[in-house]
């Protein structure tokens, strides 16, 4: 019997596990306190509405029954009015997309809008789940750099000036996924202007933009151009276990996706479809679930950005978390963050180095911290743990968890 083995795919070859996935397995245990996950707190979810818009939906037989490839035709009427209000324009129907979550959403979308070769804007540092489907449809990517304002859309005009002429740029405009900087006016009203004029899609891929603190995000980058495609997800607000996400995108760009959902999977759940129209639908208990949401993740921002001060003064440099999930750090006096984290996990705290976002910059003193899921405590003993790590010496009075 031959003991070949058929090839896989080329495209494979350039494609490797998300460090942060990886790292995960190494923080399942118990005694490290992790701030390298992505994930909102579980405890915030709300297990028992959605157990009720279940039952709800369960009452009748749709929810059992395959669903339209474009999403169950309430949900997205639904998602059409929610979208409307924050583009400032009406929001027909057709131009609402459901999808598995955002993240088909966008690998969707690359198969729509990315031929082999062709280039692809990202941000520096970059979202990897946004790599890792730009990486599988053979595009050449380039970054440009973030400042406190988000995307420089400067450096993107030079390289356009450049000759350079990308499908599409993609952005995480609110709460940087892993920056925590989110996009001034200003650059969103350049990037759309910048699309129109030279013929570009921009993805502005927006899972965070109502987990505001202190004051609303700015108008979205899609309110100034039909040019600009808008991803969201229920996830961050609601529960990721339902897998809903949605676009807003012409039609012309709708159909297309449908014609490539109906080659993966067809359609997605009825029944979390149903579940998430109630539940989106129910404006003031919805309202005032997501401001329960913001105002437990704003004390834990404040509470892991004062103990890093409190610990490293000025050795470490953080984002202002105004929103979203993440902090962004970077050690001001050259300690390697790769080379710092194995001494972490051995002292019980752990994080994501910065070069898991790496694009053109290996970000070799920067990582990326998220506060949702642990108790200011818990975040002020994770500090106290890091800075030993990195040896700070000073006398450290850890919490009690």
């Amino acid at each position: 019997m031959s003991h070949f083995e058929p090839p896989l795919a080329g495209k494979l070859a350039g494609l490797t596990s998300s460090a942060i996935r990886d790292l995960l397995k190494l923080t399942a245990d118990p005694n490290i306190l992790s701030l390298a996950g992505g994930l909102p707190d579980a405890e915030l979810m709300p297990g028992a509405r959605i157990a009720a818009a279940a039952e709800s939906a369960l009452r009748g037989s749709a929810a059992l029954q395959y669903t339209e490839s474009p999403g169950w035709g309430p949900l997205r009427e639904v998602l059409a009015g929610r979208e409307s209000d924050r583009l400032g324009r009406r929001v027909e129907i057709a131009e609402i997309f459901v999808t598995h979550g955002s993240q088909q959403a966008l690998s969707l979308l690359a198969e729509v809008l990315i031929d082999p070769g062709a280039l692809v804007v990202v941000e520096d540092p970059a979202y990897v789940g946004a790599l890792q489907v730009f990486r599988a449809a053979g595009a050449r990517i380039v970054a440009v750099p973030l400042d406190s304002e988000g995307l420089r859309v400067d450096r993107l005009a030079e390289l356009l000036a450049a000759g350079e002429r990308p499908a599409l740029v993609h952005t995480v405009s609110n709460f940087h996924n892993p920056g925590g900087v989110t996009m001034s006016p200003r650059r969103r009203q350049a990037l759309a202007a910048l699309a129109e004029e030279h013929g570009f899609w921009v993805i502005e891929d927006d899972p965070y933009g109502e987990l505001w603190f202190d004051r609303p995000a700015p108008a979205s980058v899609a309110s100034y151009s039909s040019t600009v495609i808008r991803l969201s997800s229920a996830s961050k607000i609601i529960a990721p276990t339902l897998r809903v996400g949605w676009m807003v995108a012409p039609p012309r760009v709708c159909r297309a996706v449908e014609l490539l959902k109906q080659g993966a999977d067809l359609c997605g759940s009825a029944l979390t479809q149903q579940i998430a129209a109630e539940l989106l639908a129910d404006g003031a208990w919805l309202t005032g679930h997501i401001d329960t949401v913001r105002g437990v993740y704003a004390t834990r921002a404040t509470a892991l950005v004062d103990a890093a001060r409190d610990h490293f003064g000025d050795r470490l440099r953080c984002t202002e978390a105004s929103g979203g999930m993440f902090v962004w750090a970077e050690f001001t006096d050259g300690t390697d963050t790769g080379e710092l984290l194995p001494r972490a996990l051995e002292a019980g705290v752990a994080f994501v180095p910065g070069g898991a976002f790496a694009v053109s910059n290996p970000y070799p003193n920067a990582m990326r911290m998220c506060f949702t899921t642990a108790a200011p405590a818990v975040l002020t003993e994770a500090m106290s743990r890091l800075a030993r790590a990195a040896g700070d010496r000073a006398p450290v009075q850890s919490a009690q968890l």
